[in-house]
């Protein structure tokens, strides 16, 4: 019983400190290495509700590709507009006329200026190539610059 009441105290805890999201799609540029399948090119970030995300990235470096993610965002109460967010996807992705398919991880930071309609991202994209060859690829770090509607 008391477990029951300290979980459900739990709940609503997070439940109450959880603040929305401060945009609801933003559009723009993804900056990063060329060493991963996705990494430098443009960026959609869409908010299904207050927490969850879906975020494409369509990669230019090198080639072509393209990346669907689904995403948690959880507020960092010590700091306006800054989230931290983590979740996974897949891509496609051709480069010098080799094609790749895996998974793709995300974890990271999303900060939404008040004044202005521009958002921030940082993150780190680790993917996991499954076709054409299996290999793990841990450089994946971007910055993203959105402009939000």
């Amino acid at each position: 019983m008391k477990k029951n009441i300290l979980l459900s105290c739990l709940i609503a805890a997070i439940s109450l400190s959880a603040t929305a999201q401060n945009y609801n799609t933003a559009a723009g540029i993804r900056l990063g290495p060329n060493s991963a399948a996705i990494t430098a090119g443009f960026t959609v970030k869409h908010f299904l509700n207050e927490k969850a995300a879906v975020e494409g990235i369509v990669g230019i470096n090198n080639g072509f590709g393209i990346c669907g993610l689904y995403e948690l965002h959880f507020p960092i109460e010590a700091v306006n507009n800054l989230q931290w967010f983590a979740g996974a996807g897949g891509y496609f992705a051709v480069r010098s006329s080799t094609t790749f398919v895996g998974a793709a991880g995300i974890v990271g930071l999303d900060y939404k200026f008040d004044e202005i309609p521009l958002n921030l991202s940082l993150d780190w994209k680790p993917e996991l190539n499954i076709i054409s060859k299996i290999a793990f690829e841990s450089s994946g770090l971007g910055l993203s610059v959105r402009y939000t509607f």
